[in-house]
């Protein structure tokens, strides 16, 4: 099982698209500007200078509770 992911989608100035998946899931929930990008497992994958990735796709965006 592959320990990192390629995210596409999502907002441009998110930098990091090879991201660490923690834990394996059908969900990835990354922290960006006061809140989280959640992005969820697709069934493609991208070839990366890490390897062939499992692609995960933004969906949704949710502000930090307070």
């Amino acid at each position: 099982m592959a320990t990192k992911a390629v995210l596409e989608g999502g907002p441009d100035d998110l930098h990091e698209r090879i991201v660490p998946i923690t834990p394996p899931g059908q969900e990835l929930k990354i922290k960006h500007r006061g809140g989280y990008e959640h992005f969820k497992l697709t069934t493609r994958h991208q070839d990366s200078p890490e390897g062939r990735l499992p692609v995960y796709e933004w969906w949704e965006r949710t502000e930090i509770a307070e």
